[in-house]
């Protein structure tokens, strides 16, 4: 028997009402959960993750479901103005 690492993807779910945070654990791992902001972050396996993301949106208490970009970002960028990410200012010329 060997141990597989699975690939996950958080998912950011914003809700109405905070009363219902046990209840998202059935759809993965509850990360972390903001009362003041009304949102959870919640990670789940990347196979199930269009089935997950439709059951999220059909709930009553959840106003958005967002997925994080975290898979699909570049880990070597080196030079940020290239990408386009970052753009020089002015102030970063000052010395």
């Amino acid at each position: 028997m060997s141990f597989k690492i699975r690939p996950r993807r958080g998912l950011i779910v914003y809700l109405n009402s905070m009363k219902t945070v046990k209840s998202l654990r059935r759809y993965g791992h509850v990360q972390y959960s903001s009362r003041r902001m009304h949102y959870v972050v919640l990670y789940v396996d990347e196979e199930n993750i269009a089935n997950t993301v439709e059951k999220l949106r059909q709930l009553r208490n959840v106003r958005k479901v967002m997925q994080s970009h975290w898979p699909e970002i570049d880990p070597e960028l080196t030079d940020l103005e290239v990408t386009g990410l970052y753009k020089k200012h002015d102030e970063d010329e000052k010395e």
